[in-house]
């Protein structure tokens, strides 16, 4: 059967296409559509002739599923793999959409794996893991949006080198038999292996390196704990500064090490100007407990920090309730510094003895956070 093949490049309305795609995964065929990576072939993941069919021109890898799930971020990865860890929360936040692949335990009961037919189930699954994968091309990601039910990918051919074009995708299926619909969108400019990770009890193993090498995601893997209060001249720079010095000796490192531990840090204003330094009196108060704080320049709390970010602390309820109010998805990681939800007070204009008090309050609250976080040596 010779495939019908629609030119995504030429098209006069790339929406007509995706229509077309969706409207066949919905009657139970195969589709091949583009990632950012490399061309696969897609199928309904409710359907089981699909998946059967999909799982007969899927590469065959030791230990992993025939069949990856895609999803559109790491929100609904956690459906998938409810109690996701927040390494995988992270990486997910920080790499997805893009061509990172991760290996994870997916036997929850309460997992959307197990909502599929019970014959769908083994071809996700290998050793209780799941694959997922949240691709980014504007083709593929609008079928997602568009198709009322998760969908699964098969990636044929050798994963060192999958297809990066339709001729390629075809000549990887021929002996399988062709998908009915394939969506051409070109050669594809970043094509190559995915990277593909395992990750469990806090670490990520490398399977097979793709665009994204381990130092990179070592780099994506690190600890950000924001720390946000009015104009980031006092009261968040001496958090941050206080904190980095707990951490550090927390990890038995010097505070200049804490990227390589694992740990970043910073600091941010709502109303802040960029570049300012700390205020004299919190450069002082600092210093009194053998903390360098001169270096530091305030910055602007961006929306991309706020995201990147996996704890939020804010000096005051003032604070979080503005952060709410322009990210409300991001109640789960912005907290008060404060356990008992008292705001830090704010010693702009006080006194030396001011500026003291509120580095004591500071630091009482962030020895009571700081267990919160799992930090450990090694």
């Amino acid at each position: 059967m010779t495939p019908t093949i629609l030119d995504f490049t030429q098209a006069d309305d790339g929406r007509d296409i995706v229509h077309r795609a969706v409207q066949a995964l919905a009657e139970g065929q195969l589709v091949g559509l583009p990632t950012e990576s490399n061309y696969c072939l897609v199928a309904a993941a409710h359907d089981l002739s699909a998946v059967e069919q999909a799982s007969a021109v899927a590469a065959v890898i030791d230990g992993e599923p025939l069949l990856t799930v895609a999803v559109k971020s790491g929100d609904e990865a956690a459906d998938w793999a409810p109690g996701l860890e927040p390494l995988a929360r992270r990486l997910a936040r920080r790499c997805w959409p893009g061509p990172l692949a991760m290996l994870i335990r997916g036997d929850h009961p309460e997992g959307l794996v197990r909502q599929l037919p019970s014959a769908v189930q083994p071809r996700l699954l290998a050793a209780d893991q799941i694959r997922l994968r949240a691709p980014n091309h504007t083709v593929l990601t609008d079928c997602m949006r568009l198709f009322a039910g998760p969908v699964v990918l098969a990636e044929p051919g050798n994963q060192a080198a999958p297809p990066i074009t339709v001729p390629e995708l075809l000549k990887c299926c021929a002996s399988s038999g062709q998908p009915p619909l394939v969506v051409d969108a070109g050669p594809l400019p970043h094509g190559g292996p995915v990277s593909t990770i395992e990750i469990a009890a806090g670490r990520f193993t490398m399977r097979r390196q793709g665009e994204l090498d381990a130092a990179t995601l070592q780099r994506m893997a690190r600890l950000l704990v924001l720390f946000v209060c009015t104009g980031n001249t006092c009261r968040s720079p001496m958090a941050e500064a206080i904190f980095r010095d707990l951490v550090a000796r927390r990890l038995g490192c010097g505070p200049a090490e804490l990227e390589a531990n694992g740990v970043m840090v910073a600091s941010a204003g709502l109303s802040a100007w960029g570049g300012s330094p700390a205020s004299d009196s919190a450069i002082a108060v600092v210093g009194e407990q053998g903390i360098d704080l001169s270096g530091h320049a305030s910055q602007p709390l961006t929306e991309r920090l706020a995201r990147q970010a996996d704890v939020i602390w804010t000096m005051t309820a003032a604070h979080r309730a503005a952060i709410l109010a322009q990210f409300p998805d991001l109640a789960d990681r912005v907290w008060m510094l404060s356990p008992g939800r008292r705001d830090v007070i704010d010693p702009i204009g006080g006194s030396q003895e001011t500026y003291r008090r509120c580095a004591a309050q500071i630091r009482e609250h962030l020895e009571s956070r700081i267990d919160t976080l799992g930090l450990a040596a090694g």
